[in-house]
């Protein structure tokens, strides 16, 4: 009998990949829900003036303290903070604190510095006309104070500025972290504003603590009551606690949908479940075949960012299915770090390296490459990649139809004609949950 076939279109680039594909073997096609944008202005303030867990902002600080707000860098201009500190710096001037008593220090962790274009990509023209701003620096321990050690062994050195401070305000956005769990919240300030040693120790344990081992399962993407990231995380953050958190909920096309304002773990937390509730799409069944497309230009720029890809694509696909993603990448080796992480011909080896030196990039790659000894994974992208695809373990097609036929032929071989698809048109929007 002939099965009806359906195309389907996905974004690539600035252009599309399309596909025909057998109907009655698609199970779910999974999209996020559209959550309206909210006026910015009045949504920050409510959260402010009507917080989660505290008392308001304005109650929070007195006149004659020096306020510091630590503020994400720009790896997480996504939050789009900068549509919304001046907000906050006019509702302490209300407060009896004025500029010069307000300083903002970015959230570095182990990234580097801005350039003065990045300042005003974050917090916005105004604000950096009016604002001391200061840059952390992970390796500069003139700048660091140890302010304790957690339960884990972790020594915590923070940057003198926050800790100096007498109130503290944490400001960021909320969406899942690979293995945080989520982040923005306790992440502000560590590693956000804390020492080299202090994060490393912190995120080897995303590492299972038996070497060879590789990820530890504990600490999965949204996974926080047992997650010793997290866990340490919160304990470094009780250390220096701040005393007050604004941070933005982002919708699926990219704008502020809502806030939560008021304790630093409590409106954090509640912000965690608004995200589920915005962004989960929960499906009855894993299938044989994922197609994960990345969304498009700029979400496809390049291989490190298009691996959003990956964590949904393996949550709703049958441990040793196939995974097809759709990544254009004109720019697939950047970053540096990233791409020099695939030279280790070993997971063993890689993993090695990865516990001597934790990187963010390195571990996203060593994800990337696990994944690829769990599944079958065919990557979309332009043809001139493909050399360097391959050194990932992924099968470069130059189209979504080689892909597919190359998926077809393996179910073909292995005997599967029953064989189940789901789609993720837009894997950097939508948190897929199997019931």
């Amino acid at each position: 009998m002939t099965m009806a076939l359906k195309t389907y279109t996905f974004k690539y680039g600035k252009g599309t990949q399309s596909v025909s594909l057998p109907e009655e073997h698609i199970r779910h096609i999974i999209e996020p829900r559209l959550i309206p944008a909210v006026p910015v202005k009045e949504a920050v303030q409510e959260c402010m003036r009507h917080p989660i867990g505290s008392a308001p902002l304005s109650e929070k600080v007195h006149p004659g303290d020096h306020v510091c707000i630590v503020a994400a860098d720009i790896t997480r201009a996504w939050n789009r903070t900068s549509e919304f500190m001046v907000h906050i710096v006019n509702e302490l001037n209300a407060a009896g604190i004025p500029d010069q008593d307000i300083s903002i220090v970015f959230a570095q962790g182990t990234h580097r510095a801005h350039t003065a274009e990045e300042d005003r990509t974050v917090v916005g023209e105004e604000v950096t006309r009016r604002i001391s701003l200061y840059q952390h620096d992970c390796h500069n321990q003139d700048e660091l104070v140890r302010v304790g050690t957690t339960s884990f062994g972790t020594p915590v050195d923070l940057n003198k500025h926050v800790v100096e401070a007498d109130v503290v305000i944490v400001v960021n956005g909320i969406l899942p972290h690979l293995f945080a769990g989520f982040g923005g919240g306790r992440k502000m300030i560590l590693p956000g504003v804390a020492g080299w040693e202090t994060i490393q120790k912190n995120h080897a344990h995303a590492l299972s603590p038996v070497i060879g081992e590789g990820i530890n399962p504990a600490t999965a993407n949204r996974a926080l009551s047992h997650n010793p990231v997290n866990l340490d995380m919160l304990e470094g953050m009780e250390m220096c606690r701040p005393d007050f958190l604004v941070h933005s909920l982002i919708n699926s096309e990219g704008q502020i949908c809502g806030f939560v304002g008021g304790d630093p773990y409590e409106a954090w937390l509640e912000g965690t479940r608004r995200v589920m509730a915005n962004s989960a799409a929960v499906i009855d069944s894993k299938a044989d075949v994922t197609i994960a497309c990345a969304g498009g230009y700029p979400k496809d720029l390049s291989l490190y960012q298009g691996c959003k890809c990956y964590e949904p694509a393996e949550a709703v696909t049958k441990k040793g299915g196939i995974i097809i993603a759709i990544i254009e990448s004109p720019d697939i080796r950047e970053p540096k770090i990233f791409w020099d992480s695939f030279r280790y011909e070993t997971r063993k080896d890689m993993e090695q390296a990865l516990r001597e030196c934790f990187t963010i990039p390195f571990f996203i790659a060593f994800y990337l490459f696990t994944l690829t000894h769990q599944y079958t994974m065919y990557l979309v992208t332009r043809k001139e990649n493909f050399e360097a695809v391959r050194k990932t373990h992924q099968i470069p097609c130059a189209s979504l139809e080689e892909a597919w036929s190359l998926a077809k032929a393996q179910l073909e071989r292995e005997g599967k004609t029953d064989y189940t698809i789901n789609m993720i048109p837009h894997c950097g929007s939508v948190i897929p949950t199997v019931k």
